[in-house]
């Protein structure tokens, strides 16, 4: 048995959460404590008013009331934005819902008297019809916490933005606080409302289940899977919204009319920024708190029927929920170390302290791990193995098995800041590829995301040997637990990234000075970096926990083994390798085609009235906001389609070996898809950043902005505007949804599926 005991773990992993709660308030109300009301002056310090720095001779009042007007506009669209895809969210999840309530049901005839257990078929188990409902219920609770949380990340976003502009005139270090206190909102609100509503499922589920910890955790999974659903049309959605207003904004915008990038006169430009919070922020929410719910969901269902489950030990079974509680307090004392403990003063101090964010809750999450595999494994248990006995592991291996997933997203994130911060030798080698065109940029870029693919693959791999060496899909799904378990710091820095930009717009749009905005810029630039630092997180994550949902479902549909060389297999895994190109040429196409219609719309505004180049007339932005409204919520149906139809179709017709092998083709193809897509966009917006802002003397040489290496490498960033806010993030999405999609429906597949075989 455990050293720690139960009613301490019941206590702890709650505890554990609302300290996260209020820590994220905590940080909140001190973001709020910058006022974006005109005639609230700061504090005066020894007779001198910091706040107007760098903006002496400049109406305070003004400048506030123009960043509040922005700041309001920008928060409107989101809101807005954000309404009309839920409402279309809600026709979903009851239509689906059903879906789930009907097939699960229909397994044993909508029977309402016990079954015996499957894995214990000398004990009785709850009734089908049941454990159909309560997993229905658990997929309307994910899909609802998928929607909060991306609701709170927008929220959170749009609330700092114009903070983070005003108090870069303080400097560069103020303006830094602000945005990464505001991340960190995010990634607390998240991380602890995730585990918390875990927690309380799985409580409120006991009380009917009692002792039946197999059916308990079986219909526990429909919490990842709702949480994955509402994850894939935030992401498809957002993305498609975000990038066609960012297109159309730097097409006619900087290579036309050659104005700056967030230029006022720009008539897409309060569509570009609102988009930064309902892709970049909301979307990543919504995802990575699917990342957490169906890597919770696919170690809890393989340890309830391995010795934790057989032999009913709490603190055992709560093994994931316990590093999760571990990864927030851990994630709490890292992010002193970026906003207490350090002060940033100067440009360059930004990069290597967000970095440091990383290795410092890696470092923590290290001997934090091996405090909780001591107190709450026994030294010894079994873990369920398909096709095998059951495997004797000790606790020190579980230790090893979590750690492993741990710095192998550390080796993931480091990789991909390489291969996209403009402080790197790959990143400057595409801004130089410049001079000679834009096809050179083109192919620079597609070279790096293709060669950026190679470490972090190997770094996958070895995760993988040595969580199922030790111990087995388990093994792999605390693997991918140990990767999430500090989601909250990984939030924090990409939230980072979106709120700078936005600030950096609020800037240029309220005319505020040329050092406001080079600060800004250099947040920006930073975030860039880390927004691709946690899609690789996102990604990396990704593998891992649809290798641990595709071990439950070969589990759940009762498979002994997946013969590769077997026609059903083969023919899966061979289209299942294709669905993430249809699914990318499905975004890519989307994004496309929302961009055609805002470039046109851009340009008719700037032919047709009279004013705007000089600055006399405001553009027609609720139009370019309500054109990336209207596509992107019309486009996202069919990749969304695809996904989520795919499962039910090849497991209804062709049966659960074929399913297996269209899981296994996804999965292997797409991570790296996904991974090259994000690190190319990555790159050539950097590459683009490098030149603007000059500051070496190589990056001298190939600007300024308007000369023709800029321009080339503005059309590189906006070829790799989908690649990586669009189809890339949402290729991580699809591998993991069509996984946790098929462990749910196992059942049905199992008791009904392969019809086309048995004609």
């Amino acid at each position: 048995m455990a050293l720690m005991s139960d009613t301490l773990t019941e206590i702890l992993i709650p505890v554990a959460a609302v300290i996260g709660i209020v820590y994220a308030l905590l940080q909140w109300f001190l973001v709020s404590r910058i006022s974006v009301k005109p005639g609230l002056q700061p504090s005066v310090n020894n007779g001198y008013n910091d706040y107007l720095i760098e903006e002496e001779g400049m109406d305070d009042n003004a400048v506030v009331s123009k960043c509040a007007e922005i700041q309001q506009a920008i928060s409107l669209g989101a809101n807005s934005f954000l309404l009309t895809e839920y409402k279309y969210l809600l026709v979903f999840m009851g239509l689906f819902a059903v879906i789930i309530f009907v097939f699960l049901g229909s397994v044993k005839g909508f029977s309402t008297q016990t079954q015996p257990c499957v894995y214990d078929p000398s004990a009785e188990c709850s009734p089908a019809l049941f454990t159909a409902l309560f997993t229905t219920v658990a997929f309307i609770l994910g899909a609802l916490t998928s929607v909060l949380s991306g609701y709170l990340g927008m929220k959170i976003a749009t609330y700092a933005n114009a903070r983070t502009t005003l108090e870069a005139r303080k400097g560069v270090g103020k303006a830094f606080i602000i945005a990464f206190r505001s991340g960190t909102v995010m990634g607390f609100l998240l991380s602890a409302n995730g585990l918390l509503v875990l927690y309380i499922a799985i409580n409120l589920f006991k009380l009917y289940y009692k002792n039946d910890w197999e059916g308990l955790f079986e219909a526990i999974t429909g919490y990842g899977l709702g949480g994955s659903s509402v994850a894939l049309f935030g992401r498809v959605g957002g993305g498609i919204y975000t990038k066609a207003a960012d297109v159309g904004a730097d097409l006619v915008g900087k290579v036309e009319r050659n104005i700056p990038e967030d230029d006022p006169r720009n008539p897409a430009v309060i569509a570009d920024n609102v988009g930064d919070n309902v892709g970049d922020i909301a979307g990543m929410g919504a995802d990575l708190f699917g990342s957490y719910a169906e890597s919770s969901c696919a170690a809890l269902v393989v340890a309830s029927i391995s010795s934790f489950g057989t032999s009913h030990d709490l603190t055992a079974m709560c093994f994931p929920l316990l590093i999760s509680s571990m990864g927030i307090i851990v994630c709490l004392v890292t992010t002193l170390f970026a906003t207490d403990f350090f002060e940033i003063k100067q440009v360059k101090q930004i990069e290597p302290s967000l970095k440091r964010q990383l290795l410092i809750s890696t470092v923590l999450m290290t001997i934090g791990i091996a405090l909780v595999c001591w107190l709450s494994l026994p030294s010894t248990f079994h873990i369920y193995y398909v096709g095998h006995e059951p495997k004797i592991v000790h606790n020190w291996q579980l230790f090893f098995c979590v750690a492993v997933g741990l710095w192998a997203g550390l080796v993931i994130g480091y990789t991909t800041e390489y291969f996209t911060s403009n402080a790197y030798g790959p990143v400057q080698d595409v801004a130089d590829s410049c001079r000679t065109g834009a096809a050179t940029n083109v192919i620079f870029g597609l070279a790096l995301g293709y060669k950026s693919v190679i470490i972090p693959i190997f770094a996958i791999a070895v995760a993988i040997f040595v969580s199922i060496a030790l111990s087995a899909m388990y093994g792999t799904a605390v693997a991918a637990l140990g990767m999430l378990s500090t989601m909250a710091t990984g939030l924090a820095i990409d939230a980072y990234g979106p709120i700078s930009d936005n600030a950096g717009g609020i800037a240029e749009m309220a005319g505020m000075s040329h050092r406001i905005r080079e600060r800004t810029d250099a947040l920006d630039a930073a975030g860039n970096t880390t927004a691709a630092i946690g899609k690789g997180f996102a990604i990396g994550s990704a593998a891992l926990v649809s290798l641990a949902l595709f071990g439950a479902y070969v589990s759940r549909a009762e498979i002994s083994k997946v013969d590769v060389l077997s026609a059903r297999v083969f023919i899966g895994l061979i289209v299942g390798a294709m669905l993430p190109y249809w699914f990318s040429a499905l975004t890519m196409k989307s994004v496309g085609k929302a961009a055609l219609k805002m470039v046109e719309e851009v340009r008719r505004q700037f032919e047709t009235i009279p004013g705007i180049m000089e600055g006399t007339a405001k553009p027609d932005y609720a139009t370019c906001v309500k054109i990336s409204t209207d596509a992107s919520i019309r486009e996202m149906i069919p990749p969304g389609a695809l996904v989520l139809l795919t499962p039910l179709i090849v497991g209804t017709f062709f049966g659960v070996q074929t399913l297996a092998g269209v899981l296994a083709g996804a999965l292997v193809s797409g991570v790296q898809i996904a991974i090259s897509a994000s690190n190319t966009g990555g790159a050539w917006d950097n590459a683009k950043k490098y030149i603007e802002a000059g500051a070496s003397d190589h990056a001298l040489s190939l600007g300024p902005k308007g000369s023709d290496s800029h321009k080339a490498a503005v059309i590189g960033d906006t070829i790799g505007d989908p690649l990586k806010d669009t189809s890339g993030p949402s290729l991580n999405i699809l591998i993991k949804l069509m996984a946790v999609e098929s462990l749910v429906f196992a059942p049905f597949f199992a008791a009904h599926g392969g019809l086309l075989f048995k004609i």
